[in-house]
């Protein structure tokens, strides 16, 4: 039995939101470093995020940046996307993307979620995290 090809029209589009996790290490300034991406698909009832912490970019853009407290700040993404025990991390996927999502007035914020369509959700996040968030 052969395999189908992944972009066969035997296999189901899903629909999929993401949002680029942003950082200001210094809010005054306006610098903004993408540091992440979460997206979620809420027919699957997953969320995927993913942080790259750019340490030395962050100390160098704001030398008295407490770096540990915000990586530890940002590796909280990681762990309410994968369902981490508390609070947040105990609800419904694409409510768990909903709250990591939600507009703050803060120095670690996301995007506005944008919608897509993909054979291949793994996939599709291996390519926006690349085009957004590597360096």
């Amino acid at each position: 039995m052969q395999s189908k090809p992944e972009n066969s029209s035997d296999t189901p589009l899903h629909l999929y939101e993401y949002a680029v996790v942003q950082l200001t290490p210094r809010v005054e300034r306006g610098e903004v470093i993408n540091v992440g991406l979460v997206m979620m698909c809420k027919r699957r009832r997953r969320v995927w995020a993913r942080i790259e912490f750019p340490r030395e970019l962050v100390a160098l853009l704001d030398r008295d940046a407490d770096i540990d407290a915000i990586e530890a700040q940002l590796r909280s993404f990681e762990l309410i996307a994968q369902g981490c025990p508390g609070p947040i991390g105990t609800l419904e996927a694409h409510e768990r993307f909903r709250w990591l999502t939600a507009v703050r007035s803060a120095c670690i914020t996301t995007t506005r979620p944008h919608p897509g369509l993909t054979h291949d959700l793994d996939a599709t996040f291996e390519k926006l995290f690349e085009a957004y968030v590597k360096r």
